[in-house]
């Protein structure tokens, strides 16, 4: 498959708005995924996983979108819509900035994960709730 798009289980979970974990546990209910977080012979064989380096642990591991999509809507999950998307970023994002004892990442660190074709609509969300919180572009060093 050479046209397949090649994600980590964080963007692959991103997509449907769960967890990296969630997204493995779906992958080991296909058998695509092993107890220890790497892709089986099965998952392998139907071009489902890539193994980049065999033996550093499951982050080496690219998971095919199309397939695994197909089984997390098998297993009821769908993907998030753009605005659904957004709405998660800003609640999130909104909530950090308000700030909280228990928690100990900041927006800043938080928003590195917002997709670079997310920001300005978050950016716009945000202010329009009244938050001063504004995610800053990250600059790519050459």
């Amino acid at each position: 498959m050479a046209t397949s798009t090649w994600v980590n289980l964080n963007d692959l979970g991103r997509r449907f708005g769960l967890s990296a974990s969630h997204c493995g546990r779906m992958l080991e209910r296909e058998g695509w995924r092993d107890r220890h977080g790497y892709p089986t012979p099965a998952a392998l064989e139907a071009g489902a996983a890539e193994q980049r380096a065999p033996h550093s642990r499951g982050r080496s591991s690219l998971w095919n979108t199309e397939l695994c999509a197909g089984v997390l809507e098998r297993q009821g999950h769908h993907p998030l819509s753009r605005d659904q998307h957004v709405n998660q970023w800003t609640d999130l994002l909104e909530a950090m900035a308000a700030g909280s004892p228990s928690i100990t990442t900041s927006a800043d660190q938080m928003a590195e994960e917002l997709p670079s074709d997310l920001v300005d609509a978050v950016n716009q969300q945000l202010n329009r709730r009244g938050c001063r919180y504004q995610v800053r572009r990250q600059i790519k060093q050459a």
